[in-house]
């Protein structure tokens, strides 16, 4: 029993660390807490979904297209009006980010009303059976999918010219424009990636689990989450954060029940939090 309750926080877990690596980017480069995420994530939900629906496309395969998508719709909204806000008070950059939350998800629900939907494979994927132990393809290959994009960005970051700026601009924002660093240009593509892995988590949440655009809330809190238990900035963190959340959800919902899940999930939150504020590896930045 407790190996499937442990199968199952593990694949879950690797869906949280992509749901919040774009998250953590984002706070960490711009120094903005991005209320706009988790509406993006649905966002990306619903562009697999309907494709899914009406040309047949398995979200599996669209999911990187579907995260060009929202990496593009990112950048806009990024240079439009977010860019117009970096480096003011917290307040007017959460009222920002809220704000464009508000229209985003009021839109959706205009669009695509609030009941839930669900992606439904024919013929249905088949589980893997380890022992005692069962694994749904659909939640594997969304956990590989998952991890692999985060690993890919954490490459990204550390060999690349465009990685190397935005390590810069977030160590010393002083300091890279002397260095010849386009600042706003690295800030408009850090939100676009963002974007384009909560669109890519969408897709991946779509294929598994019902959608809707109430669901936006849920999933910028559990991104909180991880930032917090992983330390900010730092996707490897944004990895051990999300598989440590999806442990706990997956034993506490087998201890205490579903309801309880997230109420544990919290209440360990909080106690990491007094023991190690800068999160489990205790550092901050992409280091």
């Amino acid at each position: 029993m407790y190996w499937q309750i442990i199968t199952n926080g593990l694949l879950l877990g690797g869906l949280y660390s992509c749901i919040a690596a774009g998250f953590s980017l984002v706070w960490g480069v711009l120094n903005i807490i991005n209320i706009l995420h988790g509406s993006l994530i649905v966002l990306g939900a619903y562009l697999a979904y309907f494709a899914h629906a009406q040309y047949g496309l398995n979200p599996f395969v669209i999911a990187v297209p579907v995260g060009l998508a929202t990496f593009v719709f990112g950048y806009v909204i990024q240079r439009v009006s977010i860019n117009r806000v970096i480096g003011k008070p917290v307040l007017i950059t959460l009222s920002l980010t809220f704000g464009l939350d508000l229209i985003l998800n009021d839109s959706m629900i205009s669009l695509f009303q609030a009941d839930y939907r669900k992606i439904s494979f024919d013929p249905p994927l088949p589980i893997i059976e380890i022992g005692s132990v069962l694994i749904p393809v659909d939640r594997l290959i969304a956990t590989a999918i998952s991890l692999a994009c985060v690993v890919v960005i954490w490459i990204l970051l550390r060999s690349t010219r465009l990685g190397r700026a935005i390590i810069a601009v977030r160590a010393d924002i002083a300091t890279a424009p002397l260095m010849g660093i386009r600042v706003h240009d690295v800030y408009a593509l850090s939100f676009a990636i963002a974007a384009a892995l909560a669109g890519i988590s969408g897709a991946l949440l779509a294929a598994i689990f019902p959608i809707s655009p109430l669901m936006a809330g849920g999933y910028l809190s559990k991104s909180f989450a991880i930032c917090v238990f992983g330390g900010l900035g730092n996707l490897p963190g944004a990895i051990a954060g999300g598989l440590a959340l999806g442990l706990i959800e997956s034993l506490a919902s087998a201890w205490f029940g579903p309801q309880y899940m997230v109420t544990v999930s919290f209440c360990v939150l909080l106690a990491l939090l007094y023991f190690k504020p800068n999160g489990m590896f205790g550092k901050r930045g992409f280091e």
